[in-house]
């Protein structure tokens, strides 16, 4: 009998002894730890026997065999195919298992003689059953991935140091180790697969149906340590602090009524909020601004709604209150006409008291509708060219891809009346329309006003 199959009947008999003759509830912690790890090496036993099983299924399956290569002949079309159905697992995991077997099973060389496995080191702590067929496979690739550029010495002395090191670590805890042993192996391909990763970052914003706005990110680690170091930090102190429920940012403010995700998702709100209200900031955020619209009349009665200035979703009362007590929100406040009342207690540089009033009347890009902060102040009659004023009836707000095409397609804007209530028309060229019919722009081509 092999030693690997003698090992795995031992550590199986080592179960059936220290299994209680009667139910495990109730059982002893000592006794639950010994037969965990007992359990543990019967699987990690299993996994190194089966992948050698693996190898020989995939070896016996070859392409060069055809029909009669072993899994065709069991009505399968590659060998990790046959071994997934049959164990109820993935082809990955099947595949997992070939991968295992081949590398660190004795090779067959071309004179007959047999030699040591690929790699010799994994192969011993798989057959001892101190490390599994996940963590031998996730050494494996790494060493086959460096070995022509570090050479079969470094790699060598890698693996050794692997195998030592993995017993005890969980999947993410050994990956890490992996990642550090591949930099020591191979220093100059740190620097391309940075690259590669920052090209591959992302950040998706999305407003669901329901007024929810998702988020989907992938971040490389340059990029991502900052907001890592800075939303942990929010929710340590969150967690740390007393539970009194008086935390300001949120109605379930109190953090033993939110879950983790959701104070994530509170300390990244926070984080741009203070951004956007921080006055000593060195980045390009002016004009970013928050304004909630909402008329006196349900302001001082706590009735209807408010608006969130690029948001589709409606919002309540209570929200709008909230939100105007922060210090990176400006609640515009509108008479019966909806003449502005107030804009808050930011109203100071007279240069963002008209952007705001252009964002108030135009709501966005005036051409497509884009938020606010994709858009700039367009001025109609060109300040060098034309002579033209800041006034509000010679600004719009564009976004780049509609001012260019009032600039380099021919459409015009027209402003009718004046102040936050004028209305704004793109009148196309006569190639476009003959007739150059004038096409409602601005808040008022969406905005819905019941009769």
């Amino acid at each position: 009998m092999n030693q690997p199959l003698q090992s795995l009947i031992e550590a199986a008999s080592a179960v059936a002894e220290g299994w209680p003759e009667g139910a495990i509830e109730g059982a002893a912690g000592s006794l639950l730890v010994a037969l965990n790890d007992a359990l543990g090496k019967v699987r990690r036993l299993t996994d190194g026997l089966h992948a050698q099983v693996a190898a020989e299924i995939a070896r016996q399956s070859r392409p060069e065999l055809g029909p009669d290569g072993l899994a065709k002949s069991q009505g399968y079309r590659n060998p990790t195919a046959l071994i997934a159905a049959t164990t109820g697992s993935t082809n990955g995991e099947a595949a997992r298992l070939v991968q295992v077997g081949e590398a660190t099973a004795p090779r067959l060389l071309l004179s007959g003689e047999r030699a040591p496995a690929r790699h010799p080191h994994v192969a011993s702590a798989v057959e001892a059953g101190s490390i599994g067929s996940a963590a031998a496979s996730a050494i494996i690739s790494m060493l086959d991935k460096v070995v022509m550029r570090a050479g079969r010495e470094a790699t060598d002395a890698a693996e050794w140091m692997l195998v030592e090191q993995a017993p005890g670590l969980t999947s993410d805890q050994l990956a890490k180790v992996i990642a550090r042993a591949e930099a020591w192996l191979d220093p100059d391909g740190v620097e391309p697969r940075e690259e590669e990763l920052r090209s591959q970052r992302y950040l998706h914003i999305r407003e669901e149906r329901n007024g929810m706005t998702s988020l989907s990110a992938l971040l490389d680690p340059e990029h991502a340590a900052p907001v890592r170091a800075a939303i942990e930090a929010l929710v340590t102190a969150d967690l740390r602090a007393p539970r009194s429920g008086d935390a300001p940012d949120a109605p379930d403010a109190d953090p033993a009524r939110r879950s983790i995700p959701q104070l994530q998702a509170d300390a990244l709100a926070r984080l741009c909020a203070h951004a956007l209200g921080c006055e000593h900031t060195d980045l390009p955020l002016e004009g970013a601004t928050v304004v909630v619209r909402v008329s006196l009349d349900d302001l001082e009665n706590g009735t209807g709604s408010g608006v969130i200035d690029g948001m589709t979703q409606p919002v309540s009362i209570g929200t709008v209150r909230r939100m105007a007590a922060g210090g990176a929100v400006i609640p515009c406040v509108l008479g019966g006409k909806s003449e502005i009342l107030d804009w808050g207690r930011k109203k100071r540089l007279f240069t963002k008291a008209q952007k705001l009033a252009l964002v108030e009347r135009d709501g966005g890009c005036a051409g497509c509708g884009a938020p606010p902060g994709l858009t700039r102040v367009h001025h109609l009659r060109w300040w060098l060219r034309d002579g033209g004023t800041t006034d509000l009836s010679n600004g719009v707000l564009l976004c780049d891809s509609c001012h260019h095409r009032v600039h380099d397609n021919g459409y015009e804007v027209r402003i009718d009346g004046s102040g936050t209530m004028a209305d704004v028309w793109f009148i196309p060229p006569p190639w476009v329309d003959p007739a150059r019919t004038p096409r409602r722009g601005a808040r008022k081509r969406y905005d819905f006003v019941p009769a």
